[in-house]
């Protein structure tokens, strides 16, 4: 009996696991990173926004991406309030150095270091500081003004081939939404 056992072992030991969980995190993270963050030769998705994956992945990981994505909304408060205290001059400058000696670098500090210690909690979460990136800058304040459920789960009809298991798109709302379109009723006459 597996009673007060939480999650599925996917046919991997505990450290593959978390691996895999990660890895699969970051993969959809990554599926939205902007053009210029592509090196010339890297591969980019055909879809952003979803990974398709078989189901039970989906589900195990479902609830690692959340939690990231819930971290990162809260980040955008703390980024927003250090962003009126930041500078505008190059690093390094005698400008920039008149900034860092003064009260307003010391409030940007204040402001800045929430943000901070939450992306280094979403790099621990992912193990991926590009996915961090694109999560803090992208998808944070995409879904800032929503409280959960950030993503879905599709089931494929159609099994892997090889061995048959059921695949699943994992994929952000509001991104490939069908629109119903809305129908207007005709008076009777």
């Amino acid at each position: 009996m597996r009673h007060r056992k939480k999650g599925r072992i996917l046919g991997r030991n505990p450290n593959h696991q978390r691996a895999l969980l990660k890895s699969l995190a970051s993969a959809l993270f990554l599926t939205e990173k902007p053009e210029e963050m592509y090196a010339s030769n890297d591969p980019r998705p055909k879809k952003t926004g979803r990974i398709v994956t078989t189901l039970p992945k989906a589900r195990e990981v479902r609830p690692l991406v959340e939690k990231c994505i819930t971290i990162a909304r809260k980040a955008q408060k703390h980024l927003r309030e250090a962003e009126t205290y930041k500078t505008t001059a190059a690093r390094g400058t005698d400008q920039w150095r008149k900034w860092r000696n003064s009260e307003q670098w010391q409030q940007w500090n204040k402001a800045i270091a929430p943000a901070v210690a939450m992306r280094r909690r979403i790099i621990q979460l992912i193990g991926n500081s590009d996915a961090a990136t694109v999560l803090l800058q992208i998808i944070g304040p995409r879904f800032e003004n929503r409280n959960g459920g950030y993503t879905r789960i599709l089931k494929l009809a159609t099994p892997r081939l090889g061995d048959a298991g059921a695949r699943a798109i994992l994929e952000f709302v509001g991104q490939n939404d069908r629109q119903k379109e809305k129908v207007v009723a005709l008076p009777n006459e």
